[in-house]
This record gives C-alpha cells, structure tokens and sequence, in this order.
C-alpha cells in the first residue's frame, strides 16, 4: 500500500507530528510505501518529496509576502498545485491528514477528489468545530457558544489569543472553509484519539456520526517490560509552556510541598512569566529545565517518578502520559478531555479536577507517600495498559483494516 501522509510540518513540531511520523515509519517497518507532503520550513528535516513542498510563510519572499499568506490562510493555491503533481508522479492509494488548517488550507480537498484519493483525517484538535481550536475564549475559560455554527462569537469572545482581529480571522476562515470546501464532503474517515474528542465533534457536527471513524489512542514506539522504582522522586511536567497548559495550578500544587521537586520540560509563551512567578513565590523545588530532545529527554522521561498533566482544556489524548506509560512512568492528570480515558484511577495514576491546586497538592503528596510496593504495582499497571492500548502493534493491527475499510469505500 503507498500511503500519502500529510502535515503542515517536517519536522517534530509538536504532538501531531509526532504521531504523523511514527505511524510513518511504523508502516514503512511493515512494508508500506509512504510518501510526505508538508510546507517548507527553515527547520525541516530532508525528505526525497521536498520538491513537491510548497512555501510557508516562514520560507516565503518578496513585496507581496503578508497579502500572500493572508490569502493562503483560505486557500493555498500552489499547495493544490504541487499536491497534483505529487500525486501524479507517485499515485498514492490513500491519504491521511494530520494538520492543515490555515497552512496547507483546504485547498488540496478537490484535488485529492479529482484523482479518487480517499481520505483519512486525525483529529488532533478541535479546529473543525471550534475557530480558537481549543473550545476557550479570550478570558481561558472553557467555552462553547458557537455551537459548531455561530463562529462569530469566536470574534466577540475575543478567542484567539484575546485578539479582536485573530479571531475575527479565524471565524471568517470557519465560515469561507464551510461553505466552499466543507469536511464532509471530502472527508472519508475520520481518526479520533479519543472517545471525548468524536463526541465533541458529533455534537457540533452531526453529519459526521454518519462518517465511518475509528478511535485511536496515539502509540509509543517502544515500551519496556517490567515497572520500576526510582529513589529520586521527582515529578515531571513534559509540554509546551502556555495558558492552556495549567502550570501556574502545578506550580501552586508544588508551593504546598516544598519537600517534593518539579522538573519543568519545554518551552512556549510564558516560559519568562512563569519563571518570574518561580523567583516571586521562592518556588525552590521547581526547576526548569527548557525544551529538550534526544537522549537527554528519554532519561529525563525514565527517570521520573510521575509525569503531571494539569490541563485547562479539553487535552485530546496527551503524549506525554503515553510516553511515560512506556517508562513505567505513572501520571496525574486533570479530569478533562480525553484525560480520564487513559489514567485509570489509583491503578495507573490519579485524576483532579482542573484549577484546583489543593487537590492536586493532595494529590502528589499521595503519590510521594506510596510504598515502594504500591510504587511498583502502579508502575507495572501503565506497562500493561500501554502494551494493551498504546503499541505500535495494537496500533497498526487496527490502522491498516480502517485503511481497507475506506478505500473499499471508495471503490
């Protein structure tokens, strides 16, 4: 089977293209033929299909720029162009969408139509029925006034980035991409990575509870065998830095047990903000450490004694607990999205109710208290849950059938 991923990046980005490049090589490993189609980007790793990528606002030149990428943000035309030519030099059976929106835009939909290629999209967030994306309004409260329809209310509520002017972006962007290039149309299957995020969207977009979908939790590639126990216990938070994330809640968790230490991976918005909120509330046990990668994040991953996700979202399905499930790493999480449908309680971890530090503080001292035994069985516990749920074999065996599915469809 040759198989036609694409993503606006190439290169680890964030989640989405994590996922987007292990299901890569997970099914090259498997004898399939995989073909990448992204924009150009100064960070971009090599790739034999490159000359296929069309520009990105980053890479692009000339007077015209910003007038070009405003207009792109709709309707990216030399993205169809240069799709076309892809397909016809490498005839895909199949293409699988990762991102897109307001990059690579939904301009590529009629073409992948013209040549008969069925489409699969993972639902990495909510920008389908959501013009923020993340179902929160310019103040961070969760919010769901547009009912999937009335995405003005994305420019009244000031969604985007508290920005009068990118919301009213984004919203006129929902209404030009619904009435032109409506998903439903061109859309053939549908790849949720949690139950949470498939009821979102049929609830905001009815028409796709008639789409055939399926619901994959992402994959790690490796996962050890046996838990472990690790004498340096210190809790880890492994993500972006921004809003959404929940780490000023943490932090505050953290203040409340001035004994346990807190290792802070990323980077994002409010790295500066928030190490000026560390040095004002002599937050000693909490470190930050930067963005990370390579053999240095993998021990920092193994070495963690529970990865925290204090989410203020509606978080899809979070790599960070699937990568630490594959350490034998349990993890605390907020009660939120998809969260709780990947941390079983007192079995692989613990769940909170967002914002809310005190339980959360309860919460991590528990798990500092926890005997070297019930250390152990909870360790071993995420090992099986992910070996059962997050394998690269459980993955592909369930992939490749929904592939098959899809383009019987087509047929």
């Amino acid at each position: 089977m040759k198989i036609l991923l694409i993503d606006v990046y190439h290169f680890n980005k964030g989640g989405a293209e994590t996922v987007c490049f292990n299901t890569g090589k997970m099914l090259e490993e498997n004898g399939h033929e995989v073909i990448y189609f992204t924009l150009k980007w100064n960070k971009n790793l090599p790739s034999p299909f490159e000359k296929y990528f069309p520009e990105s606002k980053e890479t692009r030149k000339g007077l015209f720029r910003q007038i070009i990428n405003l207009r792109n943000y709709f309707y990216y035309p030399d993205a169809a162009k240069k799709l076309e030519q892809l397909i016809l030099d490498e005839k895909p059976d199949i293409a699988h969408i990762h991102l897109m929106w307001g990059q690579i835009s939904p301009s590529i939909f009629p073409i992948l139509k013209k040549y008969h290629i069925p489409v699969i999209f993972t639902i990495h967030d909510y920008r389908m029925v959501c013009p923020a994306y993340s179902f929160k309004n310019g103040k961070g409260e969760i919010c769901e006034v547009c009912y999937g329809k009335s995405f003005y209310r994305c420019f009244t509520h000031k969604c985007t980035k508290g920005s009068y002017f990118l919301s009213i972006f984004m919203s006129a962007e929902m209404y030009f991409r619904n009435k032109y290039f409506n998903p439903n149309k061109y859309i053939d299957g549908l790849l949720y990575v949690s139950d949470f995020a498939r009821k979102k969207h049929e609830q905001y977009m009815p028409s796709f509870k008639n789409k055939p979908n399926i619901v994959l939790h992402n994959f790690s590639v490796s996962i050890v065998n046996t838990g472990r126990y690790v004498s340096d216990k210190y809790f880890l938070f492994l993500g972006r830095l921004s809003e959404e994330k929940g780490i000023v809640t943490l932090m505050n968790a953290m203040k409340k047990n001035p004994e346990f230490k807190l290792k802070i991976v990323g980077a994002g918005p409010l790295e500066n903000e928030l190490k000026t909120y560390k040095e004002q509330h002599r937050l000693n046990n909490i470190e930050f450490l930067g963005y990370k990668s390579g053999e240095e994040l993998t021990q920092l991953k193994k070495q963690a004694y529970f990865t925290v996700v204090p989410s203020e979202w509606y978080e899809n399905n979070p790599m960070a607990i699937i990568e630490s499930y594959a350490e034998g790493v349990p993890a605390i999480g907020s009660k939120i999205g998809g969260i709780p449908e990947i941390i079983k309680e007192g079995k692989t971890g613990y769940i909170f109710t967002p914002k809310n530090d005190k339980e959360l503080a309860e919460l991590i001292k528990k798990a500092a208290n926890l005997t070297r035994e019930e250390y152990l069985t909870m360790s071993n516990n995420a090992i099986k849950f992910a070996q059962k749920d997050m394998s690269k074999e459980s993955y592909y065996n369930r992939l490749i059938p929904f592939y098959k599915q899809i383009m019987d469809i087509d047929k």
